[in-house]
């Protein structure tokens, strides 16, 4: 078993890639790779897409890399688990609105929006931790429950279009999606590898789960 955490350029994957590993490493769940290489991830058993920075400028750098294709590849003709982290996430919607209109890999049927709080006090970026609000079960979500704690930082969030598609949120002067999932895609917007042990928890559960 083979996980591919995808690295084109959008932040430093240390953390990332010693939680994974640490993880798998417990679960039995084989090697996880930090690669730039698209026939690495496209033979991938499982696909790790992080990513800090603004949407467009992750796109951009997804298509150069060669790894937006390769993900194509094996997530809709393979069905490989997925799970998207923070801009990852992002990514999976149909459309992101920072700065300019992107397209997304539209597998989750969403566009990503400015966070606008209810009360103009909140400021923006949100930041920090949050307690989860739990909407549906998901293998992902085995063994965590509403009022665990994840944390985040981002100025954008995915607001759905199919609410059968969120799996959990937060409210940060309002709902804010903190999970998505189809099939074997996930999306998480906070940082489970920052999250302590309700971000490990996931992290196993991904590295585990069969869908």
């Amino acid at each position: 078993m083979l996980t591919a955490i995808i690295d084109y350029e959008s932040g430093n994957l240390h953390s990332a890639e010693k939680a994974f590993q640490r993880m798998a490493q417990e679960t039995g769940a084989g090697e996880v790779v930090v690669t730039t290489d698209p026939e690495t991830v496209a033979g991938a058993d499982r696909i790790v897409l992080p990513g800090d920075g603004a949407f467009p400028s992750c796109a951009a750098a997804l298509w150069r890399s060669g790894c937006f294709q390769a993900m194509v590849e094996a997530v809709e003709r393979r069905g490989v688990p997925f799970l998207g982290i923070c801009v990852g996430m992002q990514l999976l919607a149909r459309k992101g609105h920072e700065y300019t209109e992107t397209d997304g890999l539209g597998w989750i049927d969403g566009e990503v929006e400015r966070i606008a709080p209810s009360d103009p006090a909140m400021k923006v970026p949100h930041m920090g931790w949050n307690d989860l609000v739990v909407d549906r079960p998901h293998p992902v979500l085995d063994g965590i429950a509403t009022g665990d704690h994840a944390y985040f930082v981002h100025s954008y969030q995915m607001r759905l279009s199919d609410p059968a598609q969120r799996v959990a949120h937060v409210d940060y002067g309002g709902d804010v999606t903190a999970i998505v999932a189809r099939d074997s895609v996930v999306g998480l917007q906070f940082h489970p590898e920052k999250s302590a042990a309700t971000g490990l928890r996931m992290i196993a559960n991904f590295l585990t789960w069969h869908p």
